[in-house]
């Protein structure tokens, strides 16, 4: 829990945009005191865990390491609980190239699909021989995950994460997300990707897509507080040391709100040598 806690009040006070020495004047306290919590060699006073949960706007028990959801965070929630596949059971195009590129010939390849859903593109990398682990923050999402896999007699590890909350401590060789990197808020990006880059195993892949912000496409309908898109072209740099086997940049036409819209989104494959 100590190490968490060192961790959370980093990650949080980057989160609000805060020095260390805004946070330590806000708190009467000297930066010096913030910057011996987050290296962990001393913690705060418990008196200081309300006032610290106040300023980062979340709860003392997610400060300390315990992730609680007592309201919907997934705006696809109530989506989810229809019998149908919101997003049917087709696997993208993006999981083919992960089999040409990297497939499970000689062992099995461990994968973890960030922001899973309903579970169709892990469920086809399970099929494909990978040792798939899935997460996303929809509980309706995550049952049918694992409804799909048990349709098809496949084995999917489905955990229950918040992107910005959830950081890697075990190696894999293929990170594959669609669709979720938009919640991930500007401060946090360099950090949660060299996370996820310090765990995939050499050889890894990185399969990624990003929303952009276009100056000629309109805001999407659907109403995502917490979504902020990428600026065109700034997933890329955060690759600039690993082999880049692709990277495009594309429009294409939406329709998942009832409403007719277009996205641009960035896309990169990128290989760990």
């Amino acid at each position: 829990m100590k190490d968490e806690l060192a961790k959370n009040i980093c990650r949080y006070r980057k989160e609000k945009g805060l020095t260390q020495e805004e946070l330590a004047k806000m708190l009467g306290l000297t930066f010096q005191a913030v910057s011996k919590w987050e290296t962990g060699q001393t913690f705060p006073d418990i008196t200081l865990l309300p006032r610290l949960s106040q300023v980062f706007d979340i709860s003392v028990d997610k400060l300390l390491g315990y992730s609680f959801y007592d309201k919907q965070i997934s705006i696809y929630e109530e989506e989810y609980k229809i019998s149908e596949y919101y997003w049917g059971i087709e696997p993208s195009k993006a999981c083919l190239r992960v089999l040409e590129l990297l497939p499970p010939s000689t062992r099995r390849l461990k994968l973890l699909d960030i922001g899973c859903g309903e579970g169709k593109d892990a469920v086809f990398f399970a099929r494909n021989g990978y040792d798939v682990t899935a997460i996303d923050i929809s509980d309706a999402g995550l049952e049918k995950t694992k409804r799909l896999a048990g349709n098809v007699h496949v084995q999917v590890k489905v955990l229950k994460a918040d992107i910005l909350d959830y950081r890697l401590d075990t190696y894999f060789d293929v990170i594959f997300s669609s669709g979720v990197f938009h919640y991930i808020k500007p401060q946090l990006r360099e950090e949660i990707l060299n996370n996820y880059k310090q765990f995939t195993n050499p050889n890894g892949l990185h399969v990624l897509n990003v929303f952009v912000n276009k100056p000629f496409i309109v805001p999407p309908p659907e109403k995502e507080p917490t979504a902020c898109n990428w600026t065109s072209g700034e997933i890329f740099t955060h690759y600039h040391d690993w082999l880049i086997q692709e990277c495009t940049e594309v429009i294409f036409d939406c329709n998942s709100s009832g409403i007719p819209h277009q996205h641009a989104m960035n896309k990169i494959i990128a290989q760990k040598y």
